[in-house]
């Protein structure tokens, strides 16, 4: 009975629009009321959801992100970038994926990519003759590179949930975020084709080096954060402490293009952020104790392994929930759902966390990209002012090498598992 009102307010609160944090407190504060628990009980639980160290990452990486953005990084990633792949057909379509994988190991953050690069690339798409289309749909996939390679807030936050290795989860996403990329470019490279889209002058060695200079101290942002995770320097809490140390360096001394007055714009939109996330974390937490002593995990995988027993089988149905998920509810709310119900059946039938880990947070990337919620669709609608509608559209055919790549880290697990085996294991 109680389970039964828990899951049916919670879907009327979401219908509703009601947002997913008070959706899930008040859901669980109902549950905790017909038991007749204390209601100090909710209390307790969200703050031991949130009383986690590695938690401590979360706000450290997004003020990371932000500070980069702030400080002009955007635009000497872009120019790299350019000068590495501007020359192939449809230059500019391969710049857009390039400068994604370089700005993902700053941001760990899809609508952070979106929205900080997504206004240089699709200017300068449309300045050099692109279809709006083809701009803002390669802008759109592109960006959900950002939460595979580390660092990754997605992944931190899975990490805390499932009791994982953050390292492992981290150089698991290096090879499966290079391949979105590298399958991406082959889709560019189709479009430029059929389009004929232009490329930019023959590749120049000089001009190469010379952006490379300039972007080089933003590049080495990512060497610091894994390189120093992988060797044991520090953890990936401390990997982010670290990532907004040398922002401010960057910032504040390199480029001397922070002022005070943008510190206290970004921090106060890092407090919001991070608030955001913590609060979602802290209701699912006592969402998430509710499933477990319901026992939903054990009746939910009792009835998967009744059907088959065949891990791969099990795999894309549980990747199939996932995304169904993912359509309706924003990724860090799914991930703090998803994780306590889908990691027993996933020991159960001996499936690696770290694996699922990684299709989890590709799978939900999806969901960005998809509406009714497709946060980076609403991000780029208000970068391009182009409709909503339109974005959906637009990002429709990209989305066909990236569900390819899910299929292949589905079936192909060692893409994902073999740099943390040799690293780690």
């Amino acid at each position: 009975m109680a389970l039964t009102v828990l899951l049916a307010l919670l879907a009327v609160f979401l219908i509703m629009g009601v947002h997913v944090t008070v959706a899930l407190g008040a859901a669980s504060l109902a549950y905790i009321m017909i038991k007749g628990l204390p209601d100090v009980l909710l209390i307790h639980r969200m703050i031991g959801g949130i009383d986690s160290f590695p938690l401590l990452a979360i706000p450290f990486f997004i003020l990371a992100g932000h500070l980069m953005n702030t400080g002009g990084i955007t635009t000497k990633i872009f120019a790299f970038a350019r000068s590495l792949v501007g020359w192939l057909p449809g230059g500019l379509g391969h710049v857009n994926v390039g400068a994604s994988v370089i700005f993902a190991g700053m941001s760990g953050a899809a609508v952070a990519d979106a929205g900080g690069l997504g206004n240089v690339e699709i200017k300068a798409m449309r300045e050099a003759g692109y279809d709006t289309d083809f701009s803002v749909g390669v802008t759109a996939a592109s960006s959900t590179i950002g939460p595979i390679i580390p660092p990754s807030l997605p992944l931190v936050i899975y990490g805390v949930m499932a009791s994982v290795s953050i390292g492992e989860l981290f150089t698991a996403g290096l090879v499966p975020g290079l391949l979105m990329a590298f399958s991406l470019m082959i889709m560019v490279a189709w479009y430029s084709w059929r389009r004929s889209y232009p490329r930019d002058n023959r590749i120049n060695p000089c001009y190469i080096w010379e952006t490379f200079k300039a972007a080089l101290l933003p590049l080495m942002t990512p060497i610091i954060i894994v390189g120093g995770i992988a060797t044991g320097i520090f953890t990936p809490t401390e990997a982010a402490v670290a990532a907004v140390c040398y922002a401010l360096f960057l910032g504040l001394v390199v480029y001397r293009s922070l002022t005070w007055r943008h510190l206290v714009r970004v921090s106060m939109d890092t407090i919001q952020t991070s608030a955001a996330i913590l609060m979602i974390i802290a209701s699912a937490a006592v969402f998430a104790w509710i499933l477990t002593a319901e026992q939903v995990a054990t009746l939910l995988g009792d009835a998967l392994l009744g059907i088959t027993d065949n891990k791969h089988i099990l795999l894309l149905i549980m990747m199939f929930i996932v995304l169904l998920i993912g359509l309706f509810m924003e990724t860090i709310a799914a991930i703090t759902i998803l994780v306590p119900v889908l990691m027993p059946i996933a020991i159960s039938a001996g499936i690696d966390p770290v694996h699922l880990g990684i299709l989890l947070i590709l799978n939900l990337m999806l969901g960005l990209l998809t509406p009714p919620v497709g946060m980076v669709l609403f991000v780029l609608s208000d970068v391009s002012g182009v409709k909503f509608e339109q974005c959906v559209k637009a990002t429709m055919p990209f989305l066909v090498p990236l569900v390819i790549v899910l299929l292949m880290i589905t079936f192909i697990p060692e893409i994902a598992l073999w740099l943390p085996s040799a690293m780690y294991r």
